[in-house]
């Protein structure tokens, strides 16, 4: 695989993580009786849609230059890294189930690492 694709790779993933904590924080940032759509003009909201924005444009970009197969296994490591992201840096109680199946899913992303690409684009 090539370092481009483990370049946006890891973009795909950050980009997916800090979009969805900051859509989160500005979400809970809303004074109480806020409707949603009024909460969406918090900024750290309205980064996180941004952020949210770019992650679709690069993961299109991404499943372009590698296998679908290798793309959303791989991406899936975000869900593990929004579960610490909440814990961490929003201070969520999360349960010993959720934090197994946030292990499992980032051991489900290694093991598809490993495996060789069927297709790959050609170097420039």
């Amino acid at each position: 695989m090539r370092t481009r694709t483990f370049a946006l790779l890891a973009v795909v993933i950050a980009s997916n993580v800090a979009g969805n904590f900051l859509l989160s924080m500005g979400m809970k940032a809303a004074p109480e009786g806020a409707g949603p759509v009024s909460a969406l003009i918090h900024p750290a909201a309205i980064g996180g849609i941004a952020m949210l924005v770019a992650w679709t444009l690069l993961r299109m970009k991404l499943l372009g230059m590698a296998d679908l197969s290798f793309v959303l296994p791989i991406t899936a490591i975000g869900y593990a890294l929004n579960v610490a992201a909440g814990a961490m840096l929003l201070g969520e109680q999360v349960s010993t189930a959720r934090w197994a199946g946030a292990v499992m899913i980032a051991a489900g992303a290694a093991l598809t690492s490993l495996t060789p690409p069927a297709h790959e684009e050609p170097e420039r």
